[in-house]
């Protein structure tokens, strides 16, 4: 039992399962839970923050859980790295903005973020692609997209600066 409640963990209810696109898939899930925790919930995105970093914790234990007995030390079907990754530029967008309230600002912002960190988390630039290549464990498949994720703040402050 608790094996399958750590695999529906790792694979993000079992998004990181589809046979295609399974890391897109399960950060465009992400968009949705935010966006609705965010904007139809008003839950404050300090309290978001907290639990994702419980939940990047948990998913250190997780994942090395979960491949423990596996040859591939960075199986597709884990996707919760995604949903970390995916939900660090979209929380740290609310904090800055806690006061907008116009969507279609907020969906143009969510769809830039979800595609920079596509772009990130598949090319892999330095340093993403350091945590890729050396660490064959669960921290090395977190901070391979905690890094795409910090990538796409960093651009996105970029553009906030310099508009």
């Amino acid at each position: 039992m608790i094996k399958k409640i750590n695999n529906l963990f790792v694979t993000l209810f079992g998004i990181g399962k589809i046979k295609k696109i399974p890391g897109s898939l399960a950060s465009l899930t992400t968009i949705f839970i935010l966006y609705f925790l965010f904007h139809v919930l008003n839950i404050s995105p300090n309290i978001i923050l907290f639990f994702l970093l419980i939940i990047f914790l948990f998913s250190l234990y997780s994942i090395n859980i979960y491949i423990k007995d596996l040859t591939d030390k960075d199986p597709k079907e884990v996707v919760i790295d995604e949903f970390v990754g995916q939900s660090i530029p979209i929380s740290l967008y609310e904090v800055a903005h806690a006061t907008t309230s116009n969507n279609y600002e907020i969906i143009k912002f969510y769809f830039i973020m979800f595609v920079l960190f596509r772009i990130f988390d598949i090319l892999k630039p330095y340093p993403v692609s350091y945590y890729d290549k050396n660490f064959k464990n669960s921290f090395g498949i977190m901070m391979d997209d905690v890094c795409a994720g910090l990538y796409v703040v960093a651009i996105m402050v970029l553009y906030m600066v310099l508009s």
